[in-house]
């Protein structure tokens, strides 16, 4: 990962602390992992503490500067 990229998470970081507590996605964050899909770099926010198993989504968000979320993330089950 380099310096755009890192300014990329920090502004991500920042958009999401502005949202404040209600509306914000990364809160819940254990880990934070950058990939590249395709030609498209993503910061994934994973939300559970083992990497093994997980019952969701991670938040997806755009690595790029833009901010754009790619993917709220959420629960891989639904309640019945």
């Amino acid at each position: 990962m380099g310096l755009k990229e890192l300014e990329a998470l920090v502004a991500a970081l920042q958009a999401e602390i502005a949202k404040g507590r209600g509306d914000n996605l990364v809160l819940g964050t254990w880990h934070i992992h950058f990939e590249k899909r395709g030609d498209t770099p993503v910061f994934q926010f994973v939300k559970c503490e083992s990497e093994v198993y997980c019952e969701e989504r991670p938040v997806v968000i755009a690595g790029d500067g833009s901010g754009a979320i790619l993917d709220k993330g959420g629960p891989l089950f639904a309640e019945a």
